[in-house]
């Protein structure tokens, strides 16, 4: 080849190289341009936080629950269920707050007034210690008031405190910090505790895994001591044994029962009421089905009622239980009901709770025992052997015993044959006589007609006597 086209070859090659070279800075270039417009990158400004919906915190830890109270709406104070972005949470005296005064973060916050709540509704599931971080504010210029958070173990059945009251002390929203053990699921209650007509907005929930724990776990009396609710004995010999699916014993912390898996309903309900079971909680009216039911029986529902003609009746009352929300909601369970005739439940056994509740504020604490049998009550709509489609007995009568002491100490030791002793046995009808003195009988004849032996644990010549006694009827006038 000779010296001018070896020359022209090697020019031509040049401007290839060249022309490549300004073609791969304009790729670039390019490139570089479309990746700031897709994430938003540049100079002036840093990219953005990752928000709570991509689940991170400071660091590399993942949230393991995030709520903003941001989606979702609730603007009356009636109880009731709110969607948002975490799942359902049931809502009493309080609501999703967008006003001015609404102390936030974002464009609403929650606020709860009185003695309200706010309490997830689902369950997280983490096994182990949990920290729970969130904001807190005295709504507008309310500068005053407490709150607690409360957790469950047990899908909602019982709730334990979790650290120390908050007091609010101002409208600038200030951080709490809170440290719990779960032992595989976990939810929350924010509740507002002081008496007061104060609001308080709350932010930015958060739950992560670690920590200290710092609950504080319900102190439990043992079996046989003062107060208990099985003290006086267990009737028809319960037990927690899977195989006594028709007498299945079980404890919800405020009452203890004999569950009948195949009635549906609990066989008896046995519980002590004193001066600090009754305080100034309003009524739950939260009906739910129990979580604790084994998982292959029927679950009663709190619509297994509906239409039937009867009420949701309790066994251990919602009066009974008024100290805390947890005990009162604790009532609420669907194993402490009966299909019990509205005017039974509405006249006759409402003025017997009541009396009951009237003897312990004159100074007494009263051990109480309530149970149903047979089969076939007649409610609103007639008579009835079941309800639910079956799955659920309506009993044909329903009996209660009272045993009253003065209060004091050593209870069962201070039991004699003199100590009075309130006895009723009633049939489940619509037509019920509303004074329950017209319905006084004898332990002895309840035992009868339901094969049960109560008062066990009494020693045995006091529970001779006290088995035959009829309430003298002091109140016959009265109810």
């Amino acid at each position: 080849m000779s010296k001018k086209k070896r020359r022209k070859k090697k020019k031509h090659q040049g401007s290839s190289s060249l022309a490549v070279i300004v073609i791969l800075i304009i790729a670039a270039f390019a490139v570089t341009t479309c990746s700031r417009k897709i994430t938003g990158d540049n100079e002036k400004s840093p990219p953005k936080k990752s928000s709570h919906k991509k689940n991170t915190t400071s660091g590399t830890s993942a949230f393991l629950l995030a709520e903003d109270f941001e989606p979702g709406s609730k603007t009356n104070y009636n109880s009731g269920d709110v969607a948002l972005s975490s799942g359902t949470w049931k809502f009493k005296d309080a609501v999703t707050g967008n006003l001015e005064e609404d102390h936030k973060t974002g464009t609403q916050a929650l606020r709860i007034r009185d003695n309200g709540m706010a309490g997830m509704k689902f369950d997280i599931l983490v096994k182990g210690t949990v920290t729970v971080t969130l904001k807190f504010a005295g709504y507008g210029d309310d500068k005053m008031g407490t709150w607690e958070l409360w957790a469950s173990v047990n899908r909602g059945q019982s709730y334990f405190r979790v650290g120390d009251p908050v007091s609010v002390t101002s409208g600038v929203l200030k951080t709490a910090t809170f440290t719990a053990k779960s032992t595989g699921t976990i939810r929350f209650d924010i509740r507002k505790t002081d008496p007061g007509s104060s609001r308080i907005n709350f932010d930015r929930f958060r739950v992560t895994a670690g920590g200290k724990d710092t609950s504080v776990k319900p102190v439990e009396k043992p079996a046989g001591s003062d107060d208990d609710n099985l003290l006086l004995g267990n009737p028809s010999d319960a037990s927690g044994s899977l195989v006594m699916a028709n007498n299945y014993l079980m404890d919800k912390e405020y009452y203890k029962l004999s569950y009948n898996r195949d009635r549906g309903t609990p066989n008896w309900v046995a519980w002590h009421v004193s001066r600090k079971d009754l305080g100034k909680m309003s009524r739950a009216n939260d009906f739910r089905p129990d979580a604790d039911i084994p998982g292959n029986w029927y679950q009663v529902s709190q619509t297994s009622y509906m239409g039937s003609g009867f009420d949701r009746g309790h066994n251990c009352p919602s009066g009974d239980r008024t100290a805390t929300r947890a005990a009162n909601e604790s009532t609420f369970l669907m194993t402490n009901m009966i299909p019990q005739a509205p005017n039974h439940n509405q006249h006759l056994w409402k003025n017997l709770e009541e009396y009951t509740r009237e003897l312990v504020m004159k100074g007494n604490e009263v051990y109480v025992i309530m149970g149903s049998y047979g089969s076939g009550g007649a409610g609103s709509k007639g008579l009835a052997k079941t309800i639910d489609g079956r799955k659920v007995t309506v009993p044909d009568h329903i009996w209660k015993v009272l045993v009253i002491l003065p209060e004091g100490n050593n209870d069962l030791q201070r039991i004699n044959k003199n100590t009075r002793i309130i006895a009723v046995n009633t049939p489940n009808k619509n037509d019920v006589n509303a004074r329950w003195s017209a319905y006084l009988t004898s332990i002895e004849e309840i035992e009868k007609a339901t094969r049960y032996k109560l008062l066990d644990k009494v020693p045995l010549v006091i529970r001779q006597e006290l088995v035959k006694k009829i309430d003298a009827g002091q109140e016959r006038m009265y109810r």
